[in-house]
């Protein structure tokens, strides 16, 4: 029962299934029935057969409706068709009625239409010409613009040309930016801008390697205008009731100067040139619009710092490169000029930059470089200078290190430290000064006769006394002719010292020093020429063998001389600086001193001399000293010397009378110079008594030698030299009177009784000296006491048995041996 009521079910839902499966395909697109058809199989076995009996039902059924319907509907139809049968005539006829009016509409419009399509084709380019019109007027601006851009790039108007480009840019090029040209146009305005940069870069780099050129001109310029500039205030200064006035010249606007009529010391002002009336400028030298350009193009642009950088980097090499001295510098003036135009015309140049510019180069900039510039040119001038051995070429350097210091001072660079490099140069200056005078002075020495100055006209004394300060009043009543007592070198040395200050006062021109500060150093400077120079130069003269005793009396002279125009160094040192000598830091000359010393040494070497020429003499004397007896009058040599030594002294006699202690000069120095003779010869004669290399001495020899020693003795008491009190001068010679009187009278007994008493008539008479004489006097050739057993005695005349004397003169050898021995002791 279940079984049938389940099979029923199953039966109820597949009909019911098939029947949604019908209707879905009746209603459904025929592209979408397979899924529809594939669910028939899907389902159940067997249930596409009952489906496929279903849709035949189904079938069946529709074809019973479509028959129905035509069956319907056919009368209808078949009268349709017969109606239309009907009006098929009339329609033929109506189709021909229609096909003629047809074609004679066709001829009748076929003109109309031709005109049509001519008005309409003329309507179509007239809205063609006026959308051309409208676009035109777009795109002629731009076109404009990029001719405009482009004569401008050609006139080389680059800043005008950025200004265009970005007009075309941000205006006319976006109005038109569908068309092709203007793309092409706005891809082409970057690779413009960039050959722009470079065209202008290249301009500038132009400009870099032009105004390194032209460095030496722009330099040379503003010198001569700061040279002509001092000159003028200095001639305003002197001028100045005439009015005020003006610079005359210019550079940059920095220092404005016209000429107001004033007229020049040298009446050169009907003469000047135009060049120099012109006001000068920077521009007029050098065209400055590559900077400006370069400027402006790279700020539109927008890389101004970039610009800036490399601007400023070359510049320095560019510094670099000036301040560069050439190897040679220091030989010429020309040298130092072209070196020190080259960093004016640099420094002017960026001077202008900085003041045409905003920002390009900066105050601290031109600061910086110059610091870095001032370090380098003190380095180079300080070396280059050391070279310089002629004094005008360091004054030229110092003149043109003042107008250079000048010119950029005009400019607000500091030069302090160039002024105080001055100091230093000075410092040489004077070293070249005191070597070129030195041989000035050696020139004046090597020249000078070495005799008083002769005058035979009252013009000639005057001509003397106007170059050398000569006051002497005796001398002045003198009639001419008449001689003045210094020679021909004083007035000549004294001129070279006022030559020498003023050569010294060159330099310390234009230094911003004060009086005070001149004046201190021209006496500093003075007195290294009168205590070096000056000094030395007397001393080699004094020195020189060719230099003779009269000469050294007249160079004492001079120096007595010079030493007292020092004063009138002193007074002119105040007359030319206004410092007067009482200021308390004011400088004192050492000439006294200088001239003392030389005059020193000149007696030091008059003594040495006379030393030297007595020597001389005593080296020709012949002494036969084995002689038997003495000649009977003087050795001739000794005679020569004596009359050498006379005519000597009376040249003493011209030497000049300062002193005012003791005696005068003349007396002081012959006193000295005939006491020293006297002792050295004496001394000579002694040494030649007591000479090693003789052995033996007669007695006779001994007498001879007394002879000699007694003209020695009356011509110190002649004497010679006045001044001397009693017989001081006969002192010399008592050594060797004791000793020769101990021998010629034999008084060997007083000599050792009395020994060592102050009253002793011998006291001079040392026991060496005489035991080495004794054992050298012979007679007949043989020695006195080496061997009693020869025949040698000085008593070989008396008699073999006359030993008496022999014991005594034993007896005195053995004294005197004892008190040499007890002396060696002592000592």
């Amino acid at each position: 029962m279940n079984t049938t009521n389940m099979a029923e079910n199953e039966t109820l839902e597949s009909i019911t299934e098939h029947e949604r499966i019908l209707q879905e395909i009746e209603s459904t697109d025929t592209a979408c029935v397979g899924p529809t058809l594939r669910s028939v199989y899907d389902d159940q076995p067997n249930a596409h057969k009952r489906f496929m009996e279903k849709l035949d039902a189904r079938i069946r059924n529709h074809d019973r409706e479509i028959e129905k319907m035509c069956n319907f509907h056919h009368q209808g139809f078949v009268d349709a068709i017969t109606e239309l049968l009907k009006v098929r005539a009339d329609a033929e006829k109506l189709m021909g009625q229609v096909t003629d009016t047809n074609q004679r509409l066709q001829e009748a419009g076929r003109e109309v239409t031709a005109q049509t399509e001519e008005v309409i084709r003329c309507r179509l380019q007239q809205r063609n010409m006026a959308t051309t019109v409208e676009k035109l007027q777009l795109c002629i601006p731009v076109l404009e613009m990029y001719s405009k851009l482009k004569e401008q790039l050609e006139s080389k108007r680059y800043y005008a040309a950025l200004k265009t480009m970005e007009q075309l840019e941000n205006v006319y090029i976006p109005r038109v930016s569908k068309y092709r040209f203007c793309q092409i146009m706005a891809e082409t305005l970057p690779k413009l801008r960039e050959e722009i940069k470079e065209i202008s870069m290249s301009d500038l780099k132009d400009f870099l390697e032009s105004i390194r050129k032209h460095s030496d001109k722009i330099g040379e310029t503003a010198m001569r205008q700061a040279q002509q500039h001092r000159t003028f205030i200095s001639a305003m200064q002197k001028q100045a009731s005439l009015g005020c006035t003006k610079p005359l010249y210019s550079l940059n606007g920095r220092t404005p100067t016209q000429h107001n009529g004033l007229h020049r010391e040298e009446g050169a002002e009907e003469e000047e040139s135009e060049e120099q009336v012109r006001v000068l400028t920077a521009q007029d030298l050098v065209d400055f619009s590559p900077v400006y350009r370069c400027l402006h193009i790279y700020t539109v642009l927008g890389d101004r710092d970039s610009f800036e950088n490399y601007y400023r980097k070359q510049r320095k090499k560019q510094a670099r490169l000036v301040l560069q001295p050439q190897s040679n510098m220091h030989e010429t003036v020309e040298g130092y000029r072209k070196y020190f135009n080259q960093i004016v015309g640099f420094f002017v140049v960026e001077d202008h930059i900085l003041h045409a510019t905003q920002g390009l180069v900066t105050r601290a900039f031109t600061d910086e470089l110059w610091n870095m510039a001032l370090s380098k040119i003190i380095a180079v001038l300080r070396t280059h200078s050391s070279y310089c051995s002629d004094p005008d070429l360091v004054l030229e350097l110092k003149n043109m290190i003042v107008i250079f210091a000048d010119t950029l001072q005009g400019y607000g660079f500091t030069v302090n430290r160039l002024f105080d490099l001055l100091f230093e140069i000075r410092d040489q200056y004077n070293e070249t000064l005191l070597k070129k005078w030195a041989l000035v002075f050696r020139e004046i020495f090597e020249q000078d006769n070495y005799s008083p100055i002769p005058v035979e006209t009252e013009e000639e004394y005057k001509s003397v006394i106007s170059r050398f300060p000569f006051h002497e009043a005796e001398i002045e009543k003198q009639p001419f002719p008449k001689k003045l007592p210094m020679s021909q070198s004083v007035p000549q040395i004294y001129t070279q010292v006022k030559e020498f200050i003023y050569a010294s006062l060159k330099f310390s021109e234009s230094l911003h020093r004060s009086s005070t500060e001149i004046d201190d150093m021209l006496r500093k400077s003075t007195n290294l020429l009168l205590t070096r120079t000056l000094s030395g130069c007397l001393q080699n003269l004094i020195k020189k063998p060719h230099i003779g005793l009269t000469e050294l009396v007249q160079i004492i002279i001079n120096t007595t001389h010079l030493e007292q125009a020092c004063r009138y160094l002193e007074d002119f040192i105040t007359n030319i600086t206004n410092v007067s000598p009482e200021t308390i830091h004011t400088t004192r000359l050492y000439g006294l001193a200088t001239f003392k010393d030389a005059r020193h040494a000149a007696e030091g070497e008059i003594y040495t001399k006379l030393n030297q020429k007595i020597d001389e003499f005593i080296q020709l004397a012949d002494y036969e000293w084995g002689m038997s007896e003495s000649d009977g009058r003087a050795s001739g040599y000794l005679m020569d010397l004596i009359n050498f030594l006379r005519s000597t002294f009376q040249v003493f006699t011209h030497l000049p009378n300062i002193y005012n202690d003791h005696a005068a000069m003349s007396g002081k120095v012959a006193q000295t110079a005939c006491m020293s003779a006297c002792k050295h010869l004496a001394s000579s004669l002694l040494q030649m008594l007591l000479d090693p290399d003789l052995k033996q001495i007669s007695l006779g020899a001994i007498q001879q030698f007394n002879l000699d020693v007694i003209q020695c003795e009356l011509f110190a008491s002649s004497e010679p030299v006045p001044g001397f009190q009693g017989d001081t001068l006969q002192l010399a010679f008592i050594d060797l009177r004791q000793l020769l009187d101990l021998f010629m009278v034999w008084d060997w007994s007083t000599y050792l009784a009395d020994y060592g008493q102050p009253t002793s008539k011998y006291l001079r008479v040392n026991p060496s000296t005489a035991l080495a004489l004794l054992e050298k006097l012979v007679s007949t050739g043989q020695p006195l006491m080496k061997d009693t057993s020869k025949k040698n005695n000085i008593f070989s005349q008396f008699r073999k048995n006359d030993r008496d004397k022999q014991k005594l003169i034993e007896t005195v050898v053995k004294q005197l041996r004892s008190l040499v021995n007890g002396m060696s002791q002592h000592s």
